[in-house]
């Protein structure tokens, strides 16, 4: 089966890694250029090309796929199957239909539940407790392409962004080594996404990420979560940034203001808009991430004081 694979963060990478470790080897692999990264600003290989380049497999990077030598370039492959995950581009009609199976997405929700950019921040965020890997066909729109197969996934209280997609890439490997297993018998039926329960994960911003001390603990625990590993919750101290990376919400309420620290002991007990969280990991800017004792040490906080601001 000749297949293209096009993806670019760690999440494609991991998905490659498992076809390559069942001796599925594509005979392309597509991913965005080469972006800056680091305080040096230097172009930098995203995860899927450095794998594909150390398996020997030849790898593209266009900037889009919308001009004809892009289109040229997918017909000349002739693949019988495209898989896409996390690719980041848009795919155009003129090459969704060029292979002969058509191109086959790994999505990291239960469609038609959080369709877009971050399914499994969302879902944390939202404080769902199932999500899951679902398989389809894609078309023009925006994951909106018909269900191929769907992996149901339980969300626990302490999973973060991290983990949840550590679980998803697990059953993203299977459900893909599934699909093309019965694409070559041609025993790989289709359904049509449910119009009922459409949701949208639009991409995480900056802003975002500031912690909002007024919305209630349980809320701003999810957003903790969520944000991991890429990201990171962000907390202001006597004008400095302060990254906040594991917390637990807190038995304390007081009616103190939303963000005062309430409490200092193995962790930092702060008020939220409705009820307390426990911070246990910190950073302060240019440091590693710490516990709330060694943090402590080097970056004197006391009761009273108001985070935020």
């Amino acid at each position: 089966m000749r297949i293209i694979f096009c993806g670019t963060p760690e999440f494609a990478a991991l998905h490659l890694k498992g076809l390559l470790d069942k001796n599925i080897q594509p005979i392309a692999v597509f991913t965005q250029p080469d972006r800056p990264s680091g305080r040096g600003q230097k172009l930098t290989p995203c995860p899927t090309k450095l794998l594909a380049q150390d398996a020997a497999i030849p790898v593209y990077q266009p900037e889009n796929l919308k001009n004809e030598s892009a289109v040229q370039l997918f017909r000349e492959l002739q693949a019988d199957v495209m898989i896409v995950v996390a690719y980041g581009l848009i795919i155009p009609k003129t090459i969704l239909t060029l292979p002969k199976w058509g191109c086959i997405n790994v999505h990291a929700s239960l469609l038609p539940r959080w369709r877009g950019a971050a399914p499994i921040q969302r879902a944390i965020e939202a404080g769902d407790t199932e999500t899951g890997v679902t398989i389809m066909q894609m078309d023009e729109g925006l994951d909106t392409g018909d269900i191929l197969e769907r992996y149901p996934c339980p969300i626990t209280a302490n999973d973060n962004g991290k983990t949840l997609a550590e679980k998803l890439i697990t059953l993203g490997i299977q459900g893909l080594s599934s699909v093309l297993d019965k694409l070559q018998y041609s025993s790989l039926t289709s359904t049509k996404q449910p119009q009922l329960g459409v949701t949208y994960a639009h991409k995480i911003t900056k802003e975002e990420t500031q912690i909002n001390w007024a919305l209630p603990a349980i809320q701003i625990d999810r957003q903790i979560r969520a944000w991991q590993p890429h990201l990171a919750a962000k907390t202001i101290h006597q004008g400095e940034v302060i990254k906040i990376h594991e917390a637990q919400v807190g038995l304390t309420n007081t009616d103190s203001q939303p963000g005062t620290v309430i409490g200092i002991n193995s962790t930092i007990t702060v008020q939220c808009g409705e009820g307390s969280l426990n911070v246990s990991i910190l950073q302060k800017a240019g440091g590693k991430a710490i516990s709330a004792s060694q943090f402590l040490h080097g970056h004197p906080l006391t009761v009273g004081e108001v985070l935020g601001r």
